[in-house]
C-alpha cells in the first residue's frame, strides 16, 4: 500500500510539473503563446529587437515571496530547457558535423567553473565544440560566467527537480521525512514519510546527496534525447564536472584517441581523459601513449567520452541504475557493467591525463577548497612539459588483462522508493 502511495505522489509531482509547463506556454485570452528566443540568463531586459537575437535567454524570476519565487524558478527552468537558446551562433554559425560536445555538470562552485572555462579557452579546436552547462542551481554568478564564454557555442540547461526548486518537499528535504539515523523501528513509530524505505545500512535519504545522482542521469538522457542541437550528432560527448581542469591539447588528444580506438580497440566503449593519480616524472615517451583497461569507477569517471551507441546501452539499464542502492552515479555505473550492460566496459586512457582535478574538496571531502592553488600546480606541470603536448599520433603502450569488476562496496543513500520512481521517470519527461 505504501509503495502505491509513493508512486502516486511521484506521479502527482510529474503531473503538476506538466500542468505548470502547459500554463507557461499559454498566453492571454486562452491562446497559446508563441515561444520566443529568450535572453541570456542574468542579463537586463532587452528591446523587442534584442529579443529576436539568436543569443538570448530567459529573464530571472521577479523578486517575490519565497513560495512564489520557487514557482518562478520552476517555470524559468522549464522555459529554458524548452527554448534551448544557444549563444554565440553569430560568431560560430556552423559547427562541423560530428564535432565534440562538452557537457559540464555544475553545482555551486563558481571559482572551479571559472578555472575550467579558462582552461577550455586555451584549447585549440574548442571553437568547433558545443559547450553544454547543466545546472542544478539558479545563480547569478554562475550565469555571468556562462555569459562570458565567447570561444565556442554555449548552451545552459537546468535540472528541473533540484532541491532549490523543491526546498520543503521531495525531491528536496521534506520536514516530514525521517531523520537519517533514526532507525527503522523508531521511524515507524514516528510515522515519518519514508519510514518503510531506509537504505541497505538502515539510513534514510539525504536530499543533498541524492540530487547528484538524479542530476547525472537526467542530464545523460536530456542531452542525448532532448537537445535539438544534438539530434543529428554522430560524434562524441565528453562529460565533465565543474572542478575539472583541461590540458591545452585535450581536444587534439581526444580526436587521436578516438581514431586509435577505431583501429586498436573497437570494443572499448569509453574513452577517459582524466586521472586522480599524481603525475610523476616527465611526459617524455608517455604523452603519446595510451592504455587499454577494464573501466573502473574510481579511476575512469573523470573526463569520460562516449558515443550514442554507448548511451543507448546505458539508457536501457534505467531500472537497474535507478534502483541500485548507491547515491554515487559512478559506482552505480560500475554495478551496471556487471549486472545489466551487454558487456563490461573497456576503456582507452592516455598515460598522461588531459583532465585534472582542481582540488580534493566538495561532497566527499571536508577540507577547504583552494582551486587556484591546484590549477597553478597543473599549469606548472604542463608548462614544463609543453614540448610533449599535441602528439602527432597516439599508440597503445599497454594492454592490461581485462575482466568484469564489481563495486567492492555498496554505499547506500538510495533506498527511498521516491528516488527510484523519479529517476525512472526522466525518460518520459519533456
Amino acid at each position: 500500500m505504501r509503495l502505491r502511495v509513493y508512486k502516486r505522489k511521484v506521479l502527482l509531482l510529474l503531473a503538476l510539473l506538466g500542468a505548470a509547463c502547459g500554463l507557461a506556454l499559454w498566453g492571454s485570452h486562452g491562446r497559446p503563446r508563441k515561444a520566443e528566443p529568450a535572453r541570456d540568463p542574468g542579463e537586463p531586459p532587452a528591446s523587442a529587437a534584442g529579443r529576436r537575437a539568436a543569443n538570448a535567454s530567459a529573464p530571472p524570476p521577479p523578486e517575490a515571496e519565497p513560495g512564489n519565487r520557487t514557482l518562478g524558478y520552476r517555470s524559468l527552468f522549464y522555459r529554458l530547457n524548452f527554448d534551448q537558446p544557444v549563444r554565440n551562433l553569430g560568431r560560430f554559425p556552423r559547427r562541423p558535423p560530428g564535432e565534440l560536445v562538452l557537457v559540464v555538470q555544475v553545482h555551486e562552485r563558481a571559482e572551479h567553473l571559472r578555472l575550467l572555462l579558462e582552461s577550455l579557452r586555451r584549447a585549440p579546436g574548442v571553437e568547433n565544440a558545443l559547450l553544454v552547462l547543466s545546472h542544478d542551481l539558479w545563480s547569478e554568478e554562475l550565469n555571468r560566467l556562462a555569459a562570458q564564454v565567447e570561444f565556442c557555442q554555449v548552451l545552459q540547461i537546468f535540472f528541473p527537480f533540484s532541491a532549490q526548486l523543491y526546498p520543503r518537499e521531495f525531491p528536496g528535504h521534506d520536514p516530514r521525512d525521517c531523520p537519517r539515523d533514526v532507525g527503522r523501528a523508531a521511524a515507524l513509530r514516528l510515522g515519518c514519510l519514508n519510514a518503510e524505505y531506509p537504505d541497505s545500512f538502515g539510513h534514510y535519504r539525504e536530499a543533498k546527496f541524492a540530487q547528484t545522482k538524479h542530476h547525472w542521469w537526467w542530464k545523460l538522457h536530456f542531452v542525448w534525447e532532448r537537445l535539438r542541437a544534438l539530434r543529428e550528432h554522430t560524434g562524441l560527448v565528453l562529460f565533465l564536472e565543474e572542478d575539472h581542469y583541461l590540458a591545452p591539447d585535450f581536444y587534439h588528444v581526444l580526436q587521436r584517441l578516438w581514431a586509435l580506438r577505431q583501429q586498436e580497440c573497437p570494443e572499448c566503449q569509453v574513452l577517459s581523459l582524466g586521472s586522480y593519480s599524481v603525475v610523476r616524472g616527465g611526459f617524455s615517451g608517455r604523452a603519446d601513449k595510451a592504455e587499454m583497461k577494464t573501466w573502473k569507477s574510481t579511476e575512469h569517471n573523470m573526463g569520460m567520452a562516449f558515443s550514442r551507441d554507448t548511451y543507448q546501452q546505458l539508457i536501457e539499464c534505467t531500472d537497474a541504475f535507478c534502483t541500485y542502492d548507491d547515491y554515487n552515479w559512478d559506482w552505480t555505473l560500475q554495478h551496471l557493467t556487471i549486472s545489466c550492460l551487454p558487456k563490461f566496459w573497456k576503456v582507452l586512457v592516455p598515460e598522461i591525463p588531459r583532465v585534472f582535478h582542481t582540488g580534493d574538496c566538495g561532497m566527499h571531502h571536508k577540507k577547504s577548497c583552494r582551486p587556484s592553488t591546484q590549477s597553478a600546480k597543473i599549469d606548472s606541470l604542463l608548462s614544463s612539459n609543453q614540448q610533449y603536448l599535441f602528439p602527432e599520433t597516439m599508440s597503445v603502450s599497454k594492454r592490461y588483462s581485462m575482466a568484469p569488476l564489481s563495486p567492492h562496496v555498496k554505499n547506500g543513500g538510495w533506498g527511498d522508493i521516491r528516488d527510484h520512481e523519479l529517476c525512472k521517470s526522466y525518460r518520459r519527461l519533456q
